[in-house]
């Protein structure tokens, strides 16, 4: 967006990206979420200061206006809330923008050249992010058009992408043994979730609610509660899961309608 003036040369107006941090959440969205009295925004608010000591890193993209537009959230691998081995290089959870009136700007490319410097400063690799088809994880094109290449894939449809700044050092992974982590929940209906997306909570909820009301089964919740947990969970996306007599029923946030569905056929 630019502004002329006659005989002036134009002003250049930019987006600007400041840490989410103790004194600015308040203020902020949550992941785009602005109600103050969603279940995951407290949650979300505390998950964010325990993890700071860890290097964690969230910010969020303000229009030359001053509005709210995308969230961008990353860590030192080593201590990722995902499925992957990634010591060295800077690990990014997610980053988005809001709204389709904001999105095609490059403001995605502002975001993840933040993270780079960042990971630059702190004298990493690079950086990685895990892809993927499905929802709730960034359009691989935005990390492609930046750069980023792929290293390692994971089932069903996960992608390990790096940008790297030190082009000897080794490939960041997923971790493995998919199949042996899922066996130990062999039996009955388990929800895991954690707090790393503020989303998660009332999903989660529903979830609960609906399978004890409409199936009368009462589920198994398991909420991870450190990076430790989430990097052994047993699928990659590790924040949510959905497992029912050790089938994987979803590895991400689902609806209550779209858990209705599932059980239906499962229950038949």
């Amino acid at each position: 967006m630019t502004e002329t003036t006659k005989g002036r040369p134009p002003v250049i107006h930019k987006p600007r990206l400041i840490d989410v941090d103790a004194e600015s959440f308040g203020t902020l969205p949550c992941c785009g979420i602005k109600s103050p009295t969603h279940p995951g925004r407290q949650q979300k608010h505390c998950w964010l200061q325990s993890n700071a000591k860890f290097g964690l890193r969230a910010k969020t993209l303000l229009t030359p206006d001053g509005q709210p537009s995308g969230y961008i959230e990353y860590v030192p691998g080593e201590f990722a809330w995902r499925g992957v081995e990634c010591g060295g290089y800077m690990f990014i959870h997610c980053v988005w923008v809001y709204s389709r009136q904001h999105q095609r700007k490059g403001w995605g490319s502002v975001m993840i050249e933040a993270c780079l410097d960042d990971a630059k400063t702190a004298g990493m690799s690079g950086a990685a992010v895990m892809v993927r088809d499905g929802p709730w994880l960034a359009d691989r094109r935005l990390f492609l058009a930046n750069g980023f290449e792929p290293v390692d894939t994971a089932p069903p449809d996960y992608q390990l992408l790096v940008r790297k700044l030190d082009d000897g050092a080794g490939n960041p992974a997923f971790k493995k043994g998919w199949d042996q982590k899922l066996r130990q929940y062999r039996r009955g209906l388990t929800i895991i979730r954690s707090s790393q997306c503020p989303h998660i909570a009332k999903f989660a909820a529903d979830i609960a609610e609906t399978a004890e009301n409409e199936y009368h089964i009462r589920p198994t919740v398991v909420d991870l509660e450190s990076w430790s947990d989430a990097q052994n969970a047993p699928t990659p996306y590790a924040s949510f899961a959905l497992i029912y007599n050790g089938r994987l029923l979803a590895d991400h946030q689902i609806s209550r309608t779209r858990f209705r569905n599932i059980m239906n056929k499962c229950v038949t």
